[in-house]
């Protein structure tokens, strides 16, 4: 039965990691995997969370199974955190969501659902883009392209480049594939002038709005995190959103995320929510609980609620904190470029203009681990390590 099975490439980030816990060198720097770490180098569970899992252990009554589209009760609350719990989509009733298997699952079943409505449909995505993005709506059976966005050279984003290529090459009814913040692996994000040009010309030329939101909170923060969101639902009548609570609520391994369809109307919501339960009913069954249960503990509890706004206010300042500490180290002769560029990008990512060779050095003479692209997790360092990561990468230039 077996025989036909090949070896498949291992997967780039996951070999980083194995190569980086193989190494004995006890100066490493683990600037691969994308996780939060603490300044200890920790993944730490948050205090929010562990208070929310000690309550909700106490008050839980069932295992039963909490149907195809989830907890509806955390859609909404994520729903409202993005939104603002006013905003005119979900007072008029026009959203339709699913509870999913982390921001993965998120992004599969939209782009399942976009399979039913727009088989013929190509789904432009940035260049470049998250890795898994192009496995994960692909194998949908959905065309891909790509679109200019980040400039190894100026270290930003090519904006008019950008919409110059989706105006000649995008047709109507095409699908447009946007980070809403914090891209991966750039850590380039549009301005709120961009988002305010992006929205009214994508509706001009018919082509529809795919937000991935996997690290809202992280960047600058919450509201500045969602503005493009919130500007593509105010001008257009029909938005597709991923979402997850993998990194602002360091839910890693709970797999919770969420999928929307902004509708124009609520008849539309409910038939867009009854297809994703559908969906996900030929895929996983159903969603885990835990998670979504958590966050909802969080969200509706003031307590827990500003103890985790105040977690993530710390994560995302230190973020922030590295990147400056970092621009600066890096802002000499050769370096001026990335100095400016590191602190400028938000969230955990940057790419460095760097060769894989150049890449490879870094992990070989300097112990420094981040991927052949250039990728780097700045939250992987720490204010002490930030002086020897500067002087690696220049040194390898």
């Amino acid at each position: 039965m077996f025989e036909a099975l090949q070896p498949r490439p291992n997967d780039a980030i996951m070999e980083l990691m194995q190569k980086c816990k193989a190494d004995e060198r006890e100066h490493k720097i683990d600037l691969g995997v994308g996780v939060y770490k603490d300044a200890s180098g920790q993944t730490v569970i948050l205090k929010s969370v562990k208070l929310a899992e000690e309550m909700w252990g106490r008050e839980e009554t069932t295992k039963t199974y909490v149907g195809t589209t989830g907890n509806q009760d955390y859609c909404a609350d994520m729903l409202a955190l993005m939104l603002g719990a006013d905003h005119p989509a979900i007072s008029e009733g026009r959203i339709g969501a699913s509870q999913t298997a982390g921001g993965s699952g998120a992004l599969r079943l939209g782009a399942e659902l976009l399979k039913v409505v727009a088989p013929e449909a190509t789904v432009w995505a940035s260049t470049p883009t998250w890795a898994n993005h192009i496995p994960l709506i692909s194998e949908a059976g959905l065309r891909m392209g790509s679109y200019p966005y980040y400039n190894r050279e100026t270290l930003g984003v090519d904006f008019e480049d950008m919409l110059d290529y989706l105006d000649k090459n995008a047709k109507r009814g095409d699908i447009v594939l946007l980070h809403g913040c914090c891209h991966n692996p750039t850590g380039a994000d549009l301005s709120p002038e961009e988002w305010d040009r992006l929205a009214p010309f994508m509706l001009e030329r018919g082509l529809f709005p795919y937000i991935d939101l996997a690290y809202f909170g992280l960047g600058r923060g919450m509201a500045e995190d969602t503005y493009g969101l919130r500007k593509m639902i105010e001008v257009h009548p029909e938005v597709l959103l991923a979402a997850s609570c993998s990194k602002n609520f360091a839910l890693y391994r709970e797999r919770t995320g969420l999928i929307a369809a902004i509708t124009k109307s609520a008849e539309k919501a409910q038939i867009a929510q009854s297809q994703f339960g559908a969906i996900q009913r030929k895929l996983i069954s159903m969603p885990p609980d835990h998670g979504a249960a958590i966050v909802t503990r969080i969200l509706r509890d003031e307590n827990l609620r500003g103890i985790w706004e105040s977690e993530l206010d710390d994560m995302r300042e230190r973020m922030r904190g590295l990147r400056q500490l970092l621009s600066e180290a890096l802002d000499v002769q050769g370096g001026e470029a990335m100095s400016r560029a590191v602190k400028d990008q938000n969230g955990m990512f940057s790419t460095l203009p760097l060769s894989p060779a150049q890449a490879e050095r870094l992990r070989s003479e300097h112990a420094i681990y981040m991927m052949n692209s250039g990728r780097m997790n700045i939250a992987g360092a720490n204010a002490s390590n930030i002086p020897r990561l500067a002087e690696a990468i220049l040194d390898v230039l």
